[in-house]
């Protein structure tokens, strides 16, 4: 089993996906247990795969049991392991919080939430450009279902740009993935890479344009500048289990520019083609994001530019391509994914108290709970996300500005990290005082008891921020030793070609044929 522990977080959701929708009508209520059930499972399966790849070693699955570039593969490193136990734990708070009424609003919400689990997962540890398409087509399509689950006016609206915005990304993902395999006969990343690096300059124009195709597909998840302005209301009318959720959707595009930048771009005539282009966005994308949050008057609007600001950040350290750099954005990853999904738990609490007059929420009921407790998590995620110390945030943030210095960006770094993190600090401070300090309408007493649920995946996640604050060393030691990893491409592309097919279970068909010409002549 443990051999086989690499497509498990694929095919865990995919079963369990598959059985809510068998057992929903029959067994209302197993949908939910199952659900819990498979995310808790893929949280194991995830910390397992962390701690062997804390080895430095890069575990490879051939799906098919066909070597490379000839089959489909999995490629399983520090990297992959990262990316999959964040997106696991919000996977299981999501389910969590979904007890509380989010999943009876409409039909089939578990079964899309194990899909689109499998989506980012396989997107995650995926070893191919092809099945990269694939498995975001996969999470795309269960996520168009998640954010119309109990459909309300707005989230019909946000849909629709939402669903065009990613149609045309993913016809320009197929016809960027059509010029690298005409022009280098694979889509598999390892042997892609070795190929475009001895393209002749008769073919460099061609690979270059392929190339920026698929950084703009990218860019599209990712919400870089001019491409984010569906994310906001798209992000803000999702239910709050949705919405957390999406919180590491934006983060497959960041890690999918991260994983063809380090592989792809890194020698030949596509060496260094994002150096100059991608930071330039990426702290454009950052600045226009804190006027946004600053210009908010909505509570889901705002936590809506807090993610394309993370997201910005993020792609700048990327894009820098320099190794300290990286290993800074990484560990800024882990506490900005985690205070997003908060922030949009939060709130759906403060849409459930509707306070009165507040127009930074939309009337939408949920389960309420306590304002103390809401005021007290909603502090805690807002110093998470201005970057204010003693949390996790300060910590990255102050690793990004260090490595900037030395850099022909370190002004222009400092002064748009520095300046939006002031105003988004203004932004959450004013949304703070508007939504807890001033008086509010009656709220139903008592609590409903499907509110445990919701409360508990709150206190985990608040935990789990509160964690990254504490092993912020640690977190920070292992991004250092993926961003070495990554930049290291060899290694990369050594393993997966490396990897030798299992032998056969039982006799092949040579083998069974001359059995059955022996067993004849006898």
């Amino acid at each position: 089993m443990m051999a086989h522990l690499p497509v498990l977080p694929i095919v865990i959701p995919l079963f369990a996906g598959a059985l809510c929708v068998l057992t929903e009508r029959r067994f209302p209520a197993l949908p939910r247990a199952l659900s819990l059930l498979s995310t808790l499972l893929q949280v194991t399966v995830a910390l397992l795969l962390l701690n062997r790849a804390s080895t430095g070693d890069i575990d490879v699955y051939l799906l098919s049991n066909w070597r490379a570039p000839f089959g489909i593969s999995l490629a399983v490193d520090r990297l992959a392991t990262l990316m999959l136990t964040l997106t696991t734990l919000l996977g299981f708070l999501a389910a969590l919080w979904s007890l509380g009424g989010d999943d009876r609003r409409g039909s089939h919400f578990h079964a899309f939430l194990q899909f689109q689990l499998m989506g980012i997962s396989g997107a995650f540890l995926t070893a191919d450009l092809f099945n990269l398409f694939v498995f975001f087509e996969v999470l795309l399509a269960s996520s168009y279902a998640l954010l119309l689950h109990g459909a309300g006016t707005a989230q019909l609206r946000a849909s629709i740009h939402y669903i065009v915005f990613n149609l045309l990304g993913g016809a320009l993902f197929l016809i960027a993935a059509s010029l690298l395999y005409g022009l280098t006969g694979t889509l598999s990343l390892a042997d892609l890479s070795g190929k475009l690096a001895a393209l002749g300059p008769d073919d460099a124009g061609l690979a270059q344009a392929a190339s920026w195709l698929l950084v703009l597909v990218f860019a599209v998840k990712a919400a870089l500048l001019p491409l984010y302005y569906w994310l906001p209301a798209t992000y803000g009318s999702a239910t709050a289990p949705v919405a957390a959720l999406f919180a590491i959707l934006t983060k497959v595009g960041v890690y999918a520019i991260l994983r063809v930048s380090t592989l792809l771009f890194g020698a030949g005539p596509l060496a260094g083609l994002l150096n100059d282009v991608l930071p330039a966005l990426a702290l454009a994308t950052l600045a226009l994001s804190a006027v946004g949050a600053l210009a908010a008057t909505r509570l889901a609007s705002l936590v809506g530019y807090l993610v394309i600001g993370s997201a910005g950040t993020l792609l700048f350290t990327f894009g820098l391509g320099d190794e300290r750099a990286i290993a800074a954005g990484l560990t800024y990853l882990v506490n900005s994914t985690l205070v997003a999904g908060g922030l949009f738990f939060v709130l759906d609490q403060v849409r459930a108290r509707k306070v009165h007059g507040d127009t930074l929420d939309p009337d939408r009921a949920g389960p309420p709970v306590s304002r103390a407790a809401g005021a007290t998590a909603y502090f805690i995620l807002a110093l998470g996300a201005s970057g204010l110390p003693p949390l996790a945030g300060f910590f990255g943030k102050a690793l990004i500005l260090k490595a900037t210095i030395g850099s022909s960006w370190a002004i222009a770094a400092w002064t748009i990290i520095l300046v939006s993190g002031l105003m988004v600090l203004v932004a959450l401070a004013r949304a703070g005082i508007y939504l807890f300090w001033k008086p509010e309408a009656a709220v139903p007493s008592g609590t409903p008891s499907s509110a445990t649920a919701s409360r508990a995946a709150l206190a985990l996640l608040l935990s789990a921020v509160l964690g990254a604050t504490v092993l912020a060393g640690p977190i920070a030691a292992w991004a250092a030793a993926t961003a070495a990893q990554l930049l290291a491409r060899e290694r990369y592309i050594d393993a997966v070609f490396a990897k030798v097919p299992a032998p056969p279970a039982w006799p092949n068909r040579a083998e069974l044929e001359e059995r059955v010409r022996q067993g004849g002549a006898k």
